[in-house]
């Protein structure tokens, strides 16, 4: 069986459609999502019908969290707007309240088992909610890794793919769908093969025109928000 492995979608669904035309000619049956539905763009909802045609595991991430602290008046959304965009006001606009709890009630990690494989799945990392972890992070960081008991790690948050082996087990960070920022304009995911025991980073191009349009009508002062769909590799 082939999974797909994806991760901070973001309001994303031009990313996300190109990636998902990819997986089902590829064959792949089940999606494993690391998190960040929402956050910075525009279309939650019509992500969540996306991935609701697919037999998926999900987990919630940090902008899951983010968006439960505006429901419960921890913090205020217009704090939120101006450092992350309008995303989250978005996504509450959109989402039904069944949508919203499904998300909000999500688990922060899972552990799932395909042909004797373990696979945990995190948002940011097993040991720390909120770690970021880089293809330069510090080796003896990675290699905490080792101390849980699973072959597969699965992470995103940092928006950087990269493949990390360590004594006991892989830790993969697949980087992600809707604002990947090693690459503006290309989709980063991971197909996992159970048959095999392969995992592959994959990219994805896919149009930022339409995504470029929309910033400029709901967050025109954020230049972030457009220069990271603009990156190239070598910035």
């Amino acid at each position: 069986m082939k999974v797909a492995i994806l991760s901070d979608i973001h309001g994303n669904v031009y990313a996300l459609e190109a990636m998902l035309k990819v997986a089902r000619k590829e064959k792949v049956e089940k999606l494993l999502i690391l998190g960040d539905i929402v956050g910075y763009y525009y279309h939650p909802q019509k992500i969540i019908e996306l991935l609701s045609d697919w037999d998926h595991h999900l987990i919630k991430g940090n902008h899951e969290e983010i968006l439960a602290n505006i429901v419960s008046g921890k913090v205020q959304e217009s704090e939120i707007r101006l450092k992350y965009g309008s995303g989250h006001r978005i996504a509450l606009e959109q989402l039904s309240t069944e949508q919203l709890q499904m998300l909000l009630n999500a688990p922060r990690q899972m552990l799932l088992e395909y042909n004797g494989t373990k696979i945990l799945i995190c948002h940011s990392s097993p040991w720390e909610l909120d770690l970021y972890l880089y293809p330069d992070t510090k080796r003896e960081i990675l290699d905490k890794s080792e101390q849980f008991e699973a072959d597969l790690i699965l992470v995103g948050h940092s928006h950087y793919p990269f493949i990390y082996k360590t004594s006991k087990n892989m830790l993969v960070n697949c980087g992600s769908i809707g604002q990947s920022r090693n690459s503006g304009g290309h989709a980063s995911w991971a197909l996992f093969n159970t048959n095999n025991g392969v995992v592959q980073l994959r990219s994805t191009p896919y149009n930022v025109d339409q995504l470029l349009e929309e910033i400029e009508e709901h967050d025109p002062g954020m230049t972030y928000l457009r220069k990271v769909l603009l990156r190239t590799e070598d910035e």
